[in-house]
């Protein structure tokens, strides 16, 4: 090997080396950005711009059906409260060395009435929202809360902890094929 096929071959593994240097910190120095952070109780789902978007409201739509969701929330806001706190009193029983079976069973007969008292105030809200449609967007919103019924709007297809629905999956009651 003579002087100057050596020295080209150091100056192109120093080149190599530099470029592949400049690659790992441009990744480490990537990696270490900082990213924003997701907001409080997890991510947010705008309603208000889904249904807009799916139902292909207009402006006049909108805006009453943002009045008609305000006054839905207002209106379930203490039967949300109302189970929250049942909730609590739920795990106090529960963590106890001996829980009571009547108290237990009080609970979450308190906490179904509560449920059914918001079910009772969304086909409500729902039919409200029916009476601002049009016959085309009354097809849509069908479509839009039989989805969030089984809950594929919020999970992507998922159930309530994140698995395919039991339809998907297989009961867990029943026996696998």
């Amino acid at each position: 090997m003579n002087f100057f096929t050596s020295k080209r071959l150091i100056t192109s593994a120093f080149v190599l080396l530099v470029l592949f240097n400049g690659a790992l910190l441009s990744v480490l120095w990537m990696q270490n950005t900082p990213r924003p952070e997701p907001p409080p109780g997890g991510r947010q789902f705008n309603h208000d711009n889904f249904f807009a978007r799916q139902l292909d409201l207009n402006a006049s739509q909108t805006v009453t059906f943002e009045k008609l969701r305000q006054e839905h929330f207002l209106k379930v806001r203490p039967e949300i409260e109302s189970i929250a706190s049942l909730k609590k009193q739920l795990v106090v029983e529960s963590l106890k060395d001996k829980p009571d079976t009547k108290t237990t069973e009080s609970i979450v007969a308190s906490i179904g009435v509560h449920h059914a008292a918001i079910e009772r105030e969304q086909v409500i809200h729902f039919h409200q929202l029916t009476k601002l449609c049009t016959p085309e967007q009354k097809g849509r919103l069908k479509e839009v809360l039989e989805n969030m019924a089984t809950r594929k709007l919020h999970h992507g297809g998922r159930g309530r902890w994140g698995d395919a629905p039991s339809a998907v999956k297989g009961d867990c009651n029943r026996p696998p094929r």
